[in-house]
C-alpha cells in the first residue's frame, strides 16, 4: 500500500497546483495520500506561494467533502460499508460524536488527523444539515492547511519534521476550546428551561 501511495503522490506532484487540487478533493471521500505531504513540499519549494497553496487545498477539499456528503446521502450505509469495510465500526463512533457535538464533530475531523473522508460520507448518511456541514468542513480544512503553510512560510525547512507536533498541539487547544464553548452554550440553554419548569410548579 505504501508503494501505491508513493506512486500516487508522485503523480499528483508532477501535475503541480492542479495535482494539489485533485489530491485535496479526492482525499475528502476516497483513500489517497493526504494532501499535506504535497502541500509541505510545495510550500518549502515556493514559500511566497504558501498562502495560495493553502487556499487551493482548502477549497478543493471542501468541494471533495460535498462529493463525499452526496455519496453518503445517495448511497447510504451499504456504500459506507463497502468503502470502509475494514472500519465498519467507525460509523457508530461518528454517529455518537454527532449526537454529542453536532457540527463541531465535522470541524474536528476536518482539522485533526481523524479520517475526514469517513465523516463526509457519514454526514450524508446521517442527513446532517448541509449548510452546517459545509461551513464546518471549509473552516476546519482551512484552519489545518493554512496552519501548515503559515508555519512553513515562517520557519521553513527547520520546522518540517516538527509539523505534526505543531498540528497536534494546536489540535488539542482547538478541541478543548470547542468542547468548553459547546458545554457552556448547552448549560446556558438549559437554565431557562429549568427555571421555566420551576415557575410552573
Amino acid at each position: 500500500m505504501n508503494s501505491i501511495f508513493i506512486t500516487m503522490n508522485n503523480w499528483f506532484q508532477a501535475m503541480g497546483v492542479q495535482g494539489l487540487a485533485i489530491n485535496s478533493c479526492v482525499e475528502s471521500f476516497f483513500l489517497v495520500p493526504p494532501p499535506d505531504i504535497l502541500l509541505i513540499a510545495m510550500d518549502l519549494a515556493k514559500p511566497k506561494m504558501a498562502m495560495y497553496y493553502a487556499f487551493v487545498c482548502t477549497l478543493a477539499s471542501a468541494i471533495g467533502g460535498v462529493i463525499g456528503y452526496l455519496i453518503g446521502k445517495l448511497g447510504g450505509r451499504p456504500v459506507f460499508n463497502f468503502l470502509f469495510r475494514k472500519n465498519k465500526d467507525k460509523f457508530d463512533a461518528v454517529e455518537a460524536m454527532y449526537k454529542e457535538y453536532g457540527s463541531f464533530a465535522v470541524f474536528f475531523s476536518a482539522f485533526t488527523p481523524i479520517p475526514y473522508k469517513i465523516f463526509t460520507i457519514a454526514s450524508g448518511i446521517l442527513n446532517m444539515n448541509f449548510f452546517k456541514f459545509f461551513v464546518a468542513s471549509f473552516f476546519g480544512r482551512g484552519a489545518r492547511f493554512f496552519l501548515v503553510s503559515i508555519v512553513l512560510m515562517l520557519f521553513g525547512e527547520a520546522i518540517k519534521k516538527y509539523i505534526e507536533l505543531v498540528i497536534l498541539a494546536v489540535t488539542i487547544i482547538i478541541v478543548v476550546f470547542c468542547i468548553v464553548v459547546y458545554k457552556k452554550r448547552h448549560s446556558f440553554l438549559k437554565v431557562p428551561k429549568e427555571s421555566g419548569n420551576a415557575d410552573n410548579k
